[in-house]
């Protein structure tokens, strides 16, 4: 049963509330999607919080990376996923040890799994399988 996504406009409500994005999986690499995404981020406004174990304490885009998401201080407002689909369920687990409010995997990443265990918790602002950048370009100023 594919994954169903909150409404339009509540997607657009998320990026409007949010000030503060943690970017799972986020590469030093600036060829790479989750690079280019975080930095549009930034562009936008928004803090980016770079989540990475391999990278744990340098620096991606002027930002410390963290190891996990339950290290991270203050508030989160989305997680962005860029850790393949069988990863779901582990970073969905690392989601619900925190207050987190958005769990969003990109474009092409997608997990029952890890829905059922958000919506088990309580948490229902799940959004699968759609890309940020793309979200951001189409929404009304």
């Amino acid at each position: 049963m594919p994954i169903e996504n909150p409404s339009q406009k509540q997607i657009f409500d998320y990026l409007k509330q949010a000030k503060r994005i943690a970017v799972v999986g986020l590469s030093a690499k600036e060829d790479r999607t989750s690079y280019q995404i975080a930095k549009l981020l930034q562009n936008y406004g928004y803090e980016i919080i770079p989540v990475n174990p391999i990278l744990a304490r340098q620096e991606i885009l002027g930002e410390k990376v963290y190891e996990k998401l339950q290290d991270v201080p203050g508030q989160i407002d989305i997680v962005d996923i860029f850790r393949r689909s069988e990863f779901l369920p582990e970073v969905a687990q690392d989601f619900i040890e925190t207050d987190a409010k958005v769990f969003w995997a990109q474009l092409g990443l997608e997990s029952e799994e890890a829905a059922e265990m958000l919506k088990k918790a309580g948490r229902n602002a799940i959004i699968m399988n759609r890309c940020i950048k793309i979200e951001l370009a189409e929404m009304p100023k």
